[in-house]
């Protein structure tokens, strides 16, 4: 087929290279303009961009496809491709390019739709302790993955399995999901089914208003908040008045009667939640790096019976 390519994250990028990889003809590749990044705000290229300029694809960064981006949608009707692939690439598709190609617009979402619509499906099914996902394509429509799904793939959620690591795992499930619904949509083998509204539910964007961590919840709840927000924007706590972010956690057997946020087992990092009780695995102190939780401890032990976000 021939291809344009609207992606923008690492998410998008074993998509767009399981279409090099199967002989399709990537036309183009669309994706958000470059972006200030890290501590010195350095103008960065998103991956996509990068995975693009490795096989010499042309890449177009439009800020918008709705208001003034009539000179793109025009590019787009001169390349004239059979289908549109889109895998996160974070802007609403205007109808004047959800006409163009003749199989559609095709889109790779990280949730088992109707569930999990929006920016951040991924985090949030981590978040809200789902014990199963997965990918969902589907033929984008103009409201926000609303379009009728063509296939699914699923997969279990681990008990330990942090957001970022779903992420990746997802993303290669994606790619490959990809292929096969390109390959059936062509030979006329998928039959489009409609979203039921009434089981839709969003997953908006995170922001760092989630990330401080209430012990008064469960460990469980505690657990999954820290799972859901690494690596990004990442569960937080002070010790001693002093920021600590929290990569990864487990639930450890057995309670506590001490207030919810105390250190009772120091040695490990073992902390009183509302019901239960968590141990911090890998952390990362202020003005430190991140860590093995063992290896921090070795430098700089804790107390026992400190409570933490003081």
């Amino acid at each position: 087929m021939k291809i344009v390519f609207m992606g923008t994250p690492d998410f998008a990028v074993p998509s767009l290279n399981a279409l090099f990889g199967a002989g399709h003809e990537v036309q183009a590749v669309f994706c958000q303009p470059d972006k200030p990044k890290g501590r010195g705000n350095k103008i960065t290229p998103p991956p996509v961009k990068v995975a693009a300029a490795e096989k010499n694809v042309p890449v177009y960064q439009p800020v918008s496809l709705k208001n003034g981006g009539e000179e793109f949608i025009e590019i787009l009707r001169d390349l004239a491709p059979d289908c549109i692939v889109v895998a996160a690439y974070g802007k609403i598709l205007p109808k004047a390019v959800l006409d163009i190609p003749k199989y559609g617009c095709v889109n790779v979402h990280g949730s088992l739709l109707p569930k999990y619509r929006g920016a951040g499906p991924i985090q949030w099914a981590v978040l809200n302790d789902e014990k199963t996902t997965g990918i969902t394509t589907m033929l984008m429509g103009e409201g926000l993955d609303t379009g009728d799904m063509l296939l699914k793939c699923e997969t279990e959620i681990g008990e330990n399995e942090t957001a970022a690591e779903l992420f990746d795992r997802l993303a290669d499930m994606g790619a490959e999901l990809l292929l096969t619904t390109l390959e059936k949509l062509e030979k006329g083998e998928v039959t489009p089914v409609p979203q039921n509204e009434d089981e839709a539910s969003y997953a908006p964007m995170l922001s760092k208003e989630l990330c401080p961590i209430d012990f008064t919840k469960t460990a469980r709840q505690v657990h999954k908040q820290i799972c859901g927000l690494s690596d990004w924007p990442c569960a937080t706590t002070t010790v001693e008045g002093k920021r600590l972010k929290v990569y990864r956690s487990e639930i450890v057997d057995g309670k506590s009667n001490a207030v919810p946020g105390t250190i009772v087992k120091a040695k490990d990092f073992t902390v009183a939640c509302g019901d239960g009780l968590v141990r911090f695995t890998e952390i990362q102190a202020e003005g430190s790096k991140r860590m093995k939780t063992a290896d921090y401890l070795r430098g700089k032990p804790v107390k026992e019976g400190t409570v933490l976000g003081k």
